[in-house]
């Protein structure tokens, strides 16, 4: 295997990284790089600046106003923003909708709603997830009956990723109870201010509400917001999984966490402990052999083969080192990490505390919200036993 770039993929990384430096506004790059809070405001600003431009949807073809880049491109695109300190793209509208809505929509579904998740203007959000109903998909209980031209929506979703912040979310919910649980399944948008919709926050160890609960309560919702056909939305859930699970992978934000690591390892004076440069590096051999997986996936994907089976490794990966990386974080800060101030998570607070810059709120707030990527996205548990019976047999 040839890992080099060429000259060509060399110089289309240079591009990015210029205008990346020129445009991503200097004080959202703070944030990043010091994991202070960024608010909703900052998340959108950036993803407008980026549909301006048409990079957005990156990974979109040229047919639907994507810029058709291949696999390669894709990911020097996500490293050099990652590197740079640029938030992650929210993934629900570009990454995830988009592609099912391209693959299995009419056309008036791709001219009503891709514009708006181009541009950045629209923010979307995923209800999967319900009660009983996280890992195990097939088994969700909100209910959609068909009443001639609508379908009246009842039900819940949680753990819905920044949904307070949502304007439409695609939901599966279930039209029919014949037969196997995964045939029952339909994909359908729903517009969050339709009446009966009610988002309630969940607030998280960190003291973020991350995540949320959505009820539906006799939501009309137009049949024509019906992804496909009746009944198939299993099918295009698993879809749209392959692109989640390689998302939730994030390499590069494990690369750019890696050099923060080092960091603070060296401002705090243990990059001398030859055991603990040891961890480090032991996290680093995991950090690329991810990439190599990653590579993997969009090769397949590049290529029209199904990589799933691979996405699910790349979720169980990505997830640990993650946590990994922030629980090495606390430890190099020593007792001065364990602080939990609400306040230092905010840009400009100064606070009168022991320990070095990097002590309190920012690694104590990113260690507790880590706990939770070896459970979201199917935890890592099933995905093992995915793995097991499809990959190994």
């Amino acid at each position: 295997m040839d890992l080099a770039f060429t000259p060509e993929e060399q110089a289309f990384r240079e591009e990015i990284r210029a205008w990346v430096k020129n445009n991503l506004p200097a004080d959202i790059a703070h944030k990043v790089h010091n994991a202070l809070r960024l608010s909703r405001d900052d998340m959108q600003r950036w993803a407008k600046i980026l549909g301006k431009k048409g990079w957005l949807g990156y990974g979109w073809p040229k047919q639907f106003g994507g810029p058709g880049w291949n696999a390669v491109q894709k990911h020097l695109f996500e490293e050099e923003c990652a590197l740079a300190g640029a938030p992650r793209i929210v993934p629900f509208g570009p990454v995830m909708v988009a592609p099912v809505i391209m693959a299995f929509g009419n056309k008036e579904q791709q001219e009503r709603f891709l514009p708006g998740i181009a541009s950045g203007e629209v923010w979307w959000s995923q209800g999967y997830s319900e009660p009983g109903s996280g890992s195990d998909l097939a088994s969700v209980k909100t209910r959609a009956e068909r009443q001639g031209n609508t379908y009246l929506v009842n039900g819940q979703k949680t753990w819905t990723t920044l949904g307070q912040y949502g304007e439409w979310i695609f939901c599966l919910v279930r039209t029919s109870t014949e037969g196997k649980p995964q045939t029952g399944i339909s994909f359908l948008l729903i517009d969050m201010k339709s009446p009966g919709v009610t988002v309630r926050p969940i607030k998280l160890l960190d003291g973020e509400c991350e995540v949320n609960e959505v009820f539906f309560d006799n939501v009309v919702v137009p049949a024509e917001n019906l992804i496909g056909e009746e009944n198939k939305g299993w099918t295009y859930a698993k879809h749209l999984l392959s692109h989640e699970r390689t998302n939730i992978a994030d390499v590069n934000r494990a690369k750019r966490e890696l050099e923060r690591l080092k960091r603070i390892a060296k401002t705090e004076g243990v990059w001398d402990d030859t055991r603990f440069r040891d961890e480090i590096a032991k996290l680093e051999v995991d950090v690329v052999a991810l990439e190599m997986l990653v590579l993997r996936v969009l090769s397949a994907e590049k290529s029209g083969k199904n990589s799933l089976d691979i996405a699910g490794l790349l979720k169980i990966k990505g997830s640990e080192i993650q946590q990994r990386y922030s629980e090495l974080m606390m430890l190099a800060a020593g007792p001065y990490s364990l602080p939990f101030i609400e306040e230092a998570m905010e840009a400009g607070w100064q606070g009168d505390f022991p320990g070095g810059s990097w002590a309190n709120a920012p690694l104590a707030s990113t260690y507790f919200n880590m706990r939770k990527t070896t459970i979201y996205g199917g935890s890592n548990e099933v995905q093992r036993n995915i793995v097991a019976q499809t990959v190994l047999g």
